[in-house]
């Protein structure tokens, strides 16, 4: 039997989860010398590699000694604990890792939560020792602070601990020791985190725990074998979080190893493999023997908290652009995602709608960016929280919040959350000239808020957030102060006009570009939308005057992203999204239309 260990990297967003795992490839000799190696080679879809962040959770395999570790990288974002909850269960020991200088931050306990929950001990990493306010000593005492308010155990709170700095690739037990190498964490993995549990002998128990779909063999269920043997060929019976039996062989067998994955014959008890055979095989499904089946507990994942309506582009410029613009492409696509991302749920509403909802903003704008990219065109409404009704009593997620912002700026970042209906919990100096301040806020209060948030600040704010728990409905909430300033007529974009309007506010639109009835060209600096017309060239005559003409002198326009559209648009706009452009337009193009809309809206107040 091999000697099989299954650990977890865990941490807050940034604290460099993919670079450590990166070491442990390399120094453990995974890789042959003639192999080329890429940095954070884990993160292998584009939005991942552009933005340096981990989206989805994935799977390598490394030989260490006469040991294999089985490690799995989770995201760090609160956008994606539904990746981490499940993959938790999967494994006997996490890696925590913590930024020496940032410390406990709001994934970091929400992560650890989830982790002591399930009774695991956790391998404390502090990493980036090599930070210039790097202060190790202090985030200990906040790690061990954090463990006692969790409610650990004793033989939780007795966990090793070890000072990193990932990226030159040396882990070391004690802060005095010489920076050499990354064994000291490969024997801490081998000494400290336990055997899988189960025999190879027993009855066949194993658990899908993340899909992988593949063109030839269809679905393919990344599963941890708890008891038992997997063949390749052997009849199993695949039983369904809803108590629905499937009888199936296992067509493809699949191991891990560093990046490649290879085709076994077979796996046992405590291995993570790949399995495929199984048409309609889902996360939390269990594989069981045919002749006694015993299956596991369905996994639990936490509801989507944002949602978002995602209907057809019906605008002057829908088709365009984009490859697949009706709405059976849509929804079909839609469907795919559905079958691999269990964090996320869609339901049709009316003619060519979906309401597409997710952990939070990041989540939605990353599945519309990779629709964008493999060219889709669509239109997204402003997010909304998903409002749950308790014995008769309104209720709506909350957030724990955490900012880090100059001492200077402090004022305005809790005078806005105020209006935001935050409350705060605490405010704590740090040795960086920072204060960092916690609150807990309505989830309707961050929507838009970190556009604002990053300008009051001047860009040296840093803002964390997650999910607490579902609260009676705190009251209205209030949303962006300025305008739209909206084009008036269709057609392309003048020079000598933008010149004239920015006056009146920031510009969205450059000279040429297409424009449209309803579509919104900028930002007004008053309250209140405003008409105007990109369209109105330069009166030419004949006659000569004294003095040359004005230069016509443009300010660049704001760069309009899908994340910043999604903060900045209100109820009554939409997102065009298409292959090439990001627009913002009116819900209703007609001014008229929009004037009634209003009305309506003042009315039923």
């Amino acid at each position: 039997m091999q000697k099989i260990k299954n650990i977890a990297v865990i941490a807050h967003v940034d604290h460099g989860k993919t670079t450590l795992v990166d070491q442990l490839l390399r120094q453990s000799g995974t890789f042959a010398a003639h192999q080329e190696m890429h940095d954070r080679v884990m993160d292998s879809n584009d939005i991942e590699k552009e933005r340096g962040i981990t989206i989805l959770s994935k799977n390598t395999a490394i030989q260490y000694e006469d040991h294999k570790i089985n490690i799995i990288d989770t995201p760090g974002h609160a956008d994606f604990g539904g990746e981490v909850e499940r993959v938790l269960k999967m494994v006997d020991g996490v890696l925590m890792l913590v930024d020496a200088q940032e410390g406990v931050m709001p994934q970091t306990k929400f992560v650890l939560k989830k982790a002591i929950e399930l009774g695991l001990i956790p391998i404390v990493v502090i990493n980036k020792i090599d930070k210039d306010a790097a202060d190790p000593e202090r985030v200990l005492n906040e790690m061990f602070d954090l463990l006692v308010a969790l409610e650990a155990n004793e033989h939780q709170l007795e966990f090793p601990v070890l000072y990193a700095a990932a990226r030159d690739g040396y882990a070391k037990w004690e802060m005095e020791d010489p920076n050499v190498d990354m064994n000291p964490l490969f024997q801490a993995i081998i000494q400290k985190v336990p055997y899988p549990s189960g025999g190879p002998d027993n009855d066949l128990q194993a658990q899908v725990f993340t899909l992988a779909s593949d063109n030839f063999v269809g679905r393919i269920g990344i599963s941890r074998i708890f008891n038992g043997k997997l063949r390749k060929g052997d009849e199993c019976l695949l039983v369904k979080a809803s108590g629905e039996k499937v009888k199936s062989r296992i067509s493809k067998l699949i191991g891990f190893k560093g990046l490649e994955q290879t085709e076994i014959q077979e796996a046992e008890a405590g291995d993570i493999v790949a399995v495929a055979g199984f048409s309609d095989i889902d996360v939390g499904d269990s594989l069981c023997d045919t002749k006694n089946p015993v299956p596991l507990d369905p996994l639990h994942i936490e509801e989507p908290t944002l949602s978002v309506v995602m209907s057809v582009n019906d605008g002057p410029l829908a088709g365009q652009e984009g490859k697949h613009v009706t709405s059976n492409k849509i929804r079909e696509r839609l469907e795919k995602e559905m079958e691999t991302n269990i964090a996320m749920r869609m339901e049709p509403v009316g003619e060519g709608a979906y309401i597409v909802a997710g952990r939070g903003e990041l989540q939605i704008g990353v599945l519309a960016e990779n629709m964008r990219r493999e060219g889709f065109e669509f239109l997204l409404a402003r997010p909304e929280v998903v409002v749950r009704e308790e014995n008769g009593v309104k209720m709506e997620p909350f957030e724990h919040l955490v900012v880090d912002v100059p001492s200077e700026f402090q004022g305005p970042a809790i005078e806005k959350l105020g209006k935001r209906k935050a409350e705060m919990k605490s405010m704590t100096p740090m040795p960086d000239g920072t204060v960092r301040i916690e609150f807990e806020i309505p989830a309707r209060g961050l929507i838009g808020f970190r556009s604002e948030f990053l300008t009051d600040t001047k860009g040296e704010g840093i803002m964390n957030h997650s999910f607490i728990e579902y609260r009676p409905y705190s009251g209205s909430v209030q949303s962006r102060t300025p305008g739209a300033l909206i084009s008036m007529d269709d057609g392309e974009a003048v020079a000598f006009s933008i010149f004239n309007l920015q006056a009146r506010g920031t510009m969205f639109i450059n000279p040429q570009d297409k424009v449209y009835n309803g579509m919104v060209i900028g930002e007004s600096t008053r309250p209140g939308d405003l008409e105007v017309n990109p369209l109105k060239g330069k009166q030419l005559t004949n006659m000569r005057t004294s003095g040359a003409d004005d230069a016509i002198k443009l300010i660049p326009p704001r760069d309009i992203t899908l994340e910043s559209a999604m903060e900045w648009i209100e109820d009554d706009e939409l997102i065009e999204v298409t292959p090439l452009s990001i627009r913002i337009r009116k819900k209703y193009l007609d001014a008229n239309m929009r004037k009634r809309f209003q009305r309506d809206k003042k009315n039923a107040r």
